[in-house]
């Protein structure tokens, strides 16, 4: 166990935040929001979600904010879907990147209240993308675990719920002729600890000890960044996050549901523990400022307000 020399943050801010949000926010802002991150260092945005406006409003506009993206050279953005519907409407819109992915419940509760799916249902889906993903010669890039460390409907989730939907996509993968994901282990009700942490991770890696994982973390229990150190301590460099701590799933019916792991917190962990993220950390607390403005009320990072550390020399 050692900590990693660099790692890669991935900003899910302008998705998760947005479809999260009550009332409408303007596509210009957030297009203004986008474009700020755009200039932080960041190598990928997720900018929407290609899915059913009637049950997240606030993704009604996803092609008007995919016209309205300015390209940067190094940075791609990225988009999220769920069926072969959003993938399709995907593919079509202008100045996306776009990289297949499945997204999977370990929790059968959540898996039927989130999607109104079962374990079969999920992996049939994830199958239905795989094939879409072949056909249209599009890499098949990350595969989510949801749930994978607990569910506020089923309670605790067995670690070998996770292990068993892993494998269902590595042989779905497998059938398709496509390569191995990386694998996105999703606290998506903020259920993780350190220990449960190490536990999943480790039991992942004894399965599979070549596969990439990546950390996808909520903070409403307030250990978003406790399990990101844990994380990083094992080696994991894959990490989701969102500028100021915005988002929340809006399936998690909880009333304190918080957002990702905070970018431009997480960023100034690593920068004080020697671990490059590549990341302006300036940058990313204006950004992180802009983005209350956006959605008109307190966001909980804290870097954009307490700052960055300033040293003498």
């Amino acid at each position: 166990m050692s900590f990693p020399a660099r790692i890669e943050i991935r900003e899910e801010g302008p998705r998760e935040g947005f479809q999260f949000e009550k009332g409408e926010i303007p596509t210009d802002r957030k297009l203004a929001l986008i474009h700020a991150l755009a200039q932080t260092g960041l190598k990928r945005i997720q900018t929407v979600s290609f899915v059913d406006p009637r049950r997240v409003p606030g993704m009604a506009d996803a092609e008007r904010v995919c016209q309205g993206l300015h390209p940067v050279p190094g940075v791609a953005y990225g988009a999220l879907w769920l069926n072969a519907k959003g993938f399709l409407r995907a593919l079509v819109a202008p100045n996306l990147t776009i990289d297949g992915s499945v997204s999977v419940s370990a929790s059968e509760v959540f898996g039927r209240r989130n999607q109104n799916r079962d374990r079969e249902q999920d992996l049939a889906a994830a199958a239905a993308l795989m094939a879409l993903y072949a056909e249209h010669r599009v890499p098949f890039a990350r595969a989510t675990i949801m749930a994978a460390f607990g569910c506020n409907f089923q309670g605790e989730v067995p670690v070998s719920a996770v292990l068993d939907r892993i494998a269902a996509i590595l042989a779905l993968a497998g059938g398709a002729g496509l390569e191995r994901p990386v694998i996105s282990l999703a606290d998506t009700m903020a259920w993780a600890t350190p220990p449960s942490i190490r536990r999943l991770v480790g039991a992942v890696r004894e399965k599979w000890p070549e596969l990439e994982l990546s950390l996808h973390l909520h903070d409403t229990r307030g250990l978003a960044m406790v399990n990101a150190w844990e994380g990083m301590r094992l080696g994991v460099t894959r990490f989701d996050a969102a500028v100021a701590g915005l988002g929340g799933c809006p399936f998690a019916k909880h009333a304190g549901a918080a957002g990702n792991l905070c970018t431009e917190d997480l960023a100034l962990l690593c920068a004080e523990a020697g671990i490059e993220t590549g990341l302006d950390l300036e940058a990313l607390a204006e950004a992180g400022r802009l983005a209350e403005t956006v959605v008109g009320h307190p966001l909980p990072g804290r870097v954009k307000q307490g700052g960055t550390l300033r040293r003498s020399t």
